[in-house]
């Protein structure tokens, strides 16, 4: 979800924040672990502005927009899917209520 908030607004950076606004759901802990793991592994960088408190931003690195493309191509499986899932997950709760 983070890859794919950053590519919505590629070129431009985000500020953390900003990140967190638009990903309604994510805990400030997750996005945090998210994005200091998609920095490490080279999809996004980060810029900080000394200030009080400091201006944190990310940004998706070229290897990152490259992933975009094969992202495009799960949120449409995805979403084709959505049907299956969800009943096949409703079975599921089903069996394990009456186990």
């Amino acid at each position: 979800m983070a890859v794919k908030t950053l590519a919505d607004a590629a070129p431009e950076e985000v500020r953390f924040a900003e990140l967190r606004r638009r990903m309604p759901g994510v805990s400030q802990k997750m996005l945090s672990v998210t994005l200091r793991s998609l920095t490490r592994d080279g999809l996004v960088s980060r810029r900080v502005e000394p200030a009080v408190p400091p201006r944190v931003f990310y940004q998706l690195t070229a290897l990152g927009l490259s992933l975009e493309a094969a992202l495009a191509g799960l949120r449409t499986w995805a979403e084709e899917h959505m049907a299956e899932i969800d009943r096949a997950n409703e079975a599921n709760d089903q069996e394990a209520d009456e186990g």
